[in-house]
């Protein structure tokens, strides 16, 4: 069984708007409703459930009936971090019966482009290495700097680096796991699981991301994403 746990408890402070930026709308539909899209129409995907701000529960209850999103399974309120939030979700999914070899394909609700094909691939990956972080190659000329970027003396190859992405695909139990590892070493304020994992020791398996793949939380973000949308529409 595969759940897609997605992450929507932001305030989405960046965007300076009145509400979090995963219930703005863009072409009349709410941001998360084409997250929620993206998985209920994928084989793969048996169960979803989110993770969001609890004044806003009963708001992704009605968006989800209003889309004929039929396989959610659950809305868990966020916590004060995004570490906690995801384990929030994560003890809601054991709750209901899941086992420690079922899925768990942890994906921000910002990142509304997820595709078919990043889907499948990361259970691919998954199926071949026990788990799968998408991301995708960085194409720029990236420096360290050690003066919040007022300069720098340090370039690191580029081809050595990849940026992450959501999904994350995981055992449930691997993940319990890790969430309680963290308690015990005091590791907080992981919001990326991947990154939870490599601080605990764990090698991170790559799949495939997108450019398109894009986690909106900014403005440009959104313009982005508007734009993706129009082309995609022209384009038949």
């Amino acid at each position: 069984m595969i759940t897609a746990l997605l992450t929507a408890a932001g305030t989405g402070s960046r965007m300076k708007q009145d509400i979090p930026k995963q219930f703005m709308h863009v072409k009349n539909k709410p941001l998360i409703v084409y997250t929620l899209e993206a998985f209920q129409e994928h084989p793969s995907i048996d169960a979803i459930v989110v993770v969001t701000l609890p004044s806003w529960i009963d708001v992704v209850s009605a968006y989800a009936k209003q889309h004929g999103i039929t396989k959610l399974q659950a809305i868990v309120p966020g916590g004060a971090s995004g570490q906690e939030s995801i384990n929030n979700g994560l003890l809601k999914i054991r709750a209901d019966g899941a086992s420690d070899d079922d899925i768990v394909m942890i994906h921000d609700g910002n990142r509304c482009l997820v595709s078919s094909e990043i889907i499948s691939d990361s259970v691919a990956v998954f199926k071949a290495k026990g788990s799968a972080v998408a991301a995708i190659p960085c194409v720029e000329a990236v420096f360290r700097s050690h003066d919040e970027g007022a300069s720098s003396t340090v370039s690191i190859p580029r081809e050595q680096l990849f940026r992450t992405q959501t999904p994350h695909a995981y055992t449930l139990g691997k993940l319990m796991w890790a969430h309680e590892q963290a308690k015990l070493q005091g590791v907080e304020d992981t919001a990326a699981s991947c990154v939870l994992m490599q601080e605990l020791g764990e090698t991170v398996y790559l799949s495939a991301g997108s450019e398109q793949n894009l986690k909106i939380t900014t403005m440009d973000d959104l313009y982005i994403f508007e734009s993706i949308l129009d082309a995609r529409k022209s384009a038949g």
